[in-house]
């Protein structure tokens, strides 16, 4: 089959070649899935430059892609919740990454059937966003009509995050550009902030919990709006000590993440808050719940430019300039 690889990590421009691999062995918990799409993610990039290999150390050669839609071609003699002609989407488990390709072989565990609604084009938009966005309120534990404020909701974090935490009973409220605006209220927000001529720090005070997808910079601000002993989940600041004992890494990780996020964790402890980060884990299930309440809101993820395997290259240049269109689909 034919797939996109690297060979090892390298900062700047990402190199990848198109080869011919052998087909993915299956085993018993496993599912074949022939790939109709793959999403491509600033994840990608991240992997490729070697940023996260102190979370997750990757083997080269290495076929990338975390994000997938396709069909099932066989299942493992243990699977009873797959047959073949389902279509499927997932976030692929963090250690079997490989969705640029024809073919990848999935744990059952990490896949989903992807609602009739959706194109495979859209489908394959939601799987990181969506389980992002329930890891992250899961971590909140906020109960029902307890406020959440959303940084730079307006964008496809937030096309997913916003409904999601609406089904929860969440009060939601987000800031972004103007022109989004009437789309994330639509989705569920209660309150938007236009971010070029607003300031919610000015305006509000108590909220219950935070979920910030604008970095380190972003921070400070979000802790002075939130109450006293309230959390923040981020999903792009510096992760923590807590992260990675949660997630499993070796000691002497888990006193490097400590070192690098004590800086939040101290501007946390000023009112008694708590400061997380995320990294997002492949669920089934949790992604099954997911698309169930998407569907019933008629979400549709914003698709950009749409790439051959051929292309994959083109793509993620697309992706490292920042695309505004929607989510870049390698279709296949």
């Amino acid at each position: 089959m034919r797939a996109i690889q690297i060979d090892g990590y390298k900062k700047g421009e990402v190199t990848v070649a198109l080869r011919q691999v052998d087909m993915p062995q299956v085993g018993d918990n496993d599912v074949l899935v022939k790939v109709k799409t793959a999403a491509v993610n600033p994840l990608d990039l991240l992997i490729a430059h070697g940023d996260v290999k102190l979370v997750v150390p990757y083997k080269f050669p290495l076929t990338m892609g975390n994000e997938m839609v396709g069909v099932v071609e066989r299942v493992g003699a243990k699977v009873n919740n797959f047959e073949v002609g389902n279509r499927v989407f997932a976030r692929l488990p963090l250690q079997r990454i490989g969705a640029f390709a024809e073919y990848v072989a999935v744990d059952a565990e990490a896949l989903a059937i992807v609602p009739e609604y959706l194109t495979d084009e859209e489908a394959a938009a939601i799987p990181l966003t969506a389980l992002t966005a329930e890891q992250a309120l899961d971590l909140l534990h906020l109960k029902t009509n307890s406020s959440l404020f959303i940084s730079g909701g307006s964008g496809s974090f937030g096309a997913m995050a916003i409904p999601l935490s609406a089904a929860r009973g969440l009060k939601v409220i987000t800031s972004g550009g103007v022109e989004a605006k009437e789309r994330t209220l639509a989705l569920g927000a209660d309150r938007f902030f236009d971010y070029r001529t607003e300031d919610y720090t000015e305006h509000l005070r108590d909220v219950d919990g935070a979920i910030d997808s604008l970095g380190d910079k972003e921070l400070p601000r979000l802790f002075s709006i939130l109450r006293q002993g309230a959390t923040v989940v981020s999903l792009r600041g510096m992760p923590n000590g807590s992260f990675a004992k949660t997630f499993g890494l070796p000691l002497w990780k888990q006193w490097l993440f400590k070192l690098v996020g004590l800086k939040n964790e101290r501007m946390a402890a000023r009112k008694g808050q708590k400061y997380h980060f995320i990294f997002v884990t492949s669920d089934g299930k949790q992604l099954q719940r997911a698309a169930s309440i998407l569907e019933k809101c008629n979400v549709r993820p914003a698709v950009g430019n749409v790439y051959s395997l051929e292309q994959a290259e083109e793509a993620l240049r697309d992706v490292a300039a920042g695309s505004k269109k929607g989510k870049v689909i390698i279709k296949l």
